[in-house]
């Protein structure tokens, strides 16, 4: 799926093809991310991929299945919606097949000439599955992840936890990796009266968008959170549609991916070979990319007259 309402034309040799990787349930940035993906021209979607929570709720796969095919429905968009992995790599060894792992193997695969990326907004899973079943792909594709602690030392950080496993998978293979860790993806932080202004008037999409967060953000879980301040978020996953809209290349240094150990710090052992990892991104950037093309979609679903 592409959308075609702007008024620019992509250069066909800028095209690329993207599948997104998304708990989408999990808390409310990561439909911002997703949206961000649908709407941009130069992406071929060929489909997203619901991802699990962890061991936060053993129904998070399916539970973001179910956001995505209303998100999308509540879009108009036809874009292939598919199930990921329910649960963690059970070792490093051993995959979990699902419906998202196949998709990444099969356009891995597939004879064509646009780039493939995967956007990783959670856990590894799906990708790390996919490579253990078809170990080809790691020079057929290259991975965003929105994941890990900062560098050097690494701790604990929600999607990198969710599957320990699977990110020593993906490191220890020789796939091109482009990581945003934590105190990267943190550099995008909104006001909620940011949100309500640009964002909410922006037709059915604009309102989903910040009405699910600003349900979540009365959560007891949320509410409990020393990290939220009451009228602030982190859309920490717009990064990865974002770099491949400005790809950044003089904000991350190449670091031999790490070992992780079981307390999600990095052992850094030299044996695995290099990754992009991003030390910084345009917040501006992204965020007015993702505002603009609200406003446009709904501009052009206004006058659908949907």
């Amino acid at each position: 799926m592409t959308c075609t309402h702007y008024n620019f034309p992509v250069p066909e040799e800028k095209m690329v093809r993207v599948i997104t990787d998304t708990d989408l349930c999990n808390e409310a940035d990561d439909p911002f991310a997703v949206v961000q993906a649908l709407l941009s021209p130069k992406f071929d979607n060929v489909g997203v991929v619901a991802a699990h929570f962890g061991t936060r709720d053993p129904n998070g796969m399916q539970k973001s299945w179910q956001g995505l095919k209303d998100l999308t429905a509540q879009m108009q968009l036809t874009v292939p919606v598919l199930h990921g992995a329910p649960h963690a790599l059970p070792d490093a060894a051993t995959p979990v097949p699902s419906e998202g792992a196949k998709l990444i193997i099969r356009e891995a695969m597939k004879e064509d000439t646009r780039p493939l990326f995967v956007l990783l907004l959670g856990p590894l899973t799906d990708l790390a599955s996919a490579y253990l079943q078809e170990p080809r792909i790691a020079g057929r594709l290259t991975a965003i992840w929105i994941g890990g602690a900062p560098y050097p030392v690494g701790g604990p950080e929600f999607n990198l936890g969710n599957d320990v496993n699977a990110v020593n998978v993906v490191f220890g293979s020789t796939m091109p990796v482009w990581q945003v860790p934590k105190n990267v993806y943190e550099m995008m932080p909104v006001s909620m009266a940011e949100l309500e202004y640009r964002v909410r008037p922006q037709g059915a999409v604009g309102r989903y968008l910040f009405d699910q967060l600003v349900a979540y953000s009365q959560t007891p879980e949320s509410r409990a959170s020393a990290f939220r301040t009451g009228e602030s978020w982190v859309l920490g996953d717009n990064p990865a549609p974002g770099l491949l809209l400005y790809e950044h290349r003089f904000q991350f240094d190449w670091v031999p991916a790490p070992y992780v150990t079981a307390d999600q710090t990095y052992a850094a052992i030299g044996r695995n070979r290099p990754i992009r990892v991003y030390k910084g991104i345009d917040s501006r950037l992204i965020l007015d990319d993702l505002y603009a093309k609200l406003a446009l979609f709904a501009q052009y679903m206004a006058q659908k007259g949907e």
